[in-house]
């Protein structure tokens, strides 16, 4: 199954390590190959922009190597995705377009996100749902 996992949900298991949360189990499952994370070009530097910020690294339990490991590890397991098309305007906040291009592209099942109001305020509907890694988990359950 393909997801695209936003930033927000690498940042949540950087400042809040629980091996418990939501959050931290979605990781998982990427790292066990039990879904496939997408990624492209802009979504990349995102994650090495927002996970480099010293803000991260003062806050997070984990050393800055440990977040290089984490990282690293994620993106071993990212199946990297050309997006040659740009579905604009569609999002209110322009900065969460690029995860509806990687959506589309990639034919990603869902976008997994905190930032639920946004990434469903666009006028033009896709194939995928949005959702947090709480619902995402149930989703996985029932089927």
């Amino acid at each position: 199954m393909k997801v695209v996992i936003d930033t927000n949900i690498i940042i949540n298991v950087l400042l809040s390590p629980s091996r418990s949360s939501a959050s931290f189990k979605v990781i998982e499952m990427c790292l066990t190959k039990e879904i496939i994370p997408q990624i492209g070009a802009a979504l990349f530097s995102e994650y090495l922009d927002v996970s480099s910020r010293d803000k991260i690294f003062e806050n997070s339990s984990f050393t800055k190597i440990e977040i290089n490991q984490i990282l690293d590890g994620f993106f071993h397991v990212c199946e990297w995705t050309n997006i040659n098309y740009l579905w604009r305007p569609n999002l209110k906040d322009e900065s969460d377009n690029h995860l509806v291009d990687l959506a589309v592209a990639s034919e990603a099942e869902f976008i997994i996100s905190y930032n639920l109001k946004d990434l469903t305020s666009g006028e033009l509907k896709f194939h995928w749902n949005v959702i947090t890694p709480e619902q995402f988990l149930q989703e996985k359950r029932r089927k």
